[in-house]
């Protein structure tokens, strides 16, 4: 079980009522409280918390319409998410608690500051590596619109700028990252039909590419789902058009591509994880038809070539840069 839930079942006669476990881990903690229910916006999450306890989770950017006594935030990677889901919260819960749950490596402890503007904070807990805090709202904010904290930034292109909107907690948020960058140098010559941006963020890419191959099927694909309404944003902002779907890693991805497009992410919070993009490089051929395109880009450390031949066929280095390479690689 995820250390965090452990600590919130160390007190478990405080969490036994109507409670809401926003960004909580796919394991057994539903099962241990069973008034709770989750909100979740991590698809594989979803995916393993659908599969045990049916209708219990809610998945969106946008807390559950459903009523609660209290809620536990599960502390997410960025500080702008964390601002967004607490207000959220504490918006419905006057006079009632709030209470937040982090790894000391996650900076639990600084993020417990956050609480301040709802009421006087105070730690409840430490164990497994873990701070559990509290706060009985006596100031209950008015619920931000999640789309007034969305930022946006112009990329100066050859046919014209192009308009950036992401939202919190999405990669590179308000600012396009440097693995980005070096792709969309190099996004000539892509075979027609249809398109994925897989890992798509804020939708940089695959906005990029159905403006510049209009006449092609673009699908931007992410595990996250403010990282799938951001793309929504990006590509309404610029008047285009394509399928945003949210599903953990390439196995939601459609079959029959022309091209698979990707700056992959390698973190998960503070973790390292390289599964998502090893397991796209195992299983790219086969979302992939014939004469159809895997074009990477990734920090030049990471060994993927080795594991894009294996799987895929010959693979070149089109271009690297500022510690980047970008992998091309067809099916045969």
């Amino acid at each position: 079980m995820d250390p965090r839930s452990e600590v919130l079942l160390r007190q478990a006669e405080l969490f036994q009522g109507s409670v809401l476990l926003a960004g909580l881990p796919a394991d057994d903690l539903l099962g241990r409280l069973p008034g709770a229910h989750g909100w979740c916006w991590h698809a594989g999450d979803q995916a393993g918390l659908d599969a045990r306890f049916a209708e219990r989770s809610h998945f969106g950017v946008n807390a559950p319409e459903r009523e609660f006594d209290s809620a536990v935030v599960f502390l997410p990677k960025s500080k702008d998410l964390t601002d967004y889901i607490l207000n959220a919260l504490a918006s419905r819960l006057a006079g009632r608690e709030l209470y937040l749950v982090g790894e000391k490596k996650s900076g639990i402890e600084g993020a417990a500051k956050q609480l301040n503007p709802f009421g006087k904070p105070r730690k409840l807990d430490s164990a497994r590596h873990c701070q559990l805090w509290l706060v009985t709202v006596a100031n209950a904010p008015a619920a931000k619109p999640l789309e007034s904290l969305a930022q946006t930034y112009e990329l100066p292109l050859a046919e014209g700028p192009l308009k950036v909107i992401s939202l919190p907690g999405v990669f590179s948020h308000g600012r396009l990252d440097r693995g980005s960058a070096l792709l969309l140098e190099h996004l000539d010559k892509l075979p027609s039909g249809h398109l994925l941006d897989f890992g798509c963020g804020a939708g940089v890419l695959g906005a990029v590419v159905k403006r510049r191959y209009p006449h092609n099927q673009v699908t931007l694909l992410d595990v996250d789902a403010f990282a799938a309404a951001s793309s929504r944003l990006t590509l309404a902002a610029n008047g285009l058009e394509a399928d945003v779907i949210t599903g953990d890693g390439i196995d939601a991805a459609p079959m029959g591509l022309s091209a698979i497009l990707s700056n992959p992410p390698f973190h998960v919070g503070v973790h390292t994880d390289y599964f998502a993009t090893e397991n796209l490089l195992r299983k790219a051929a086969k979302h992939l038809k014939n004469g159809g395109e895997l074009r990477l880009v990734a920090n030049s450390f990471l060994k993927y070539q080795p594991l894009i031949e294996e799987h895929l066929g010959v693979c070149a280095i089109k271009a690297e840069g500022q510690g980047f390479r970008i992998y091309r690689a067809k099916r045969g």
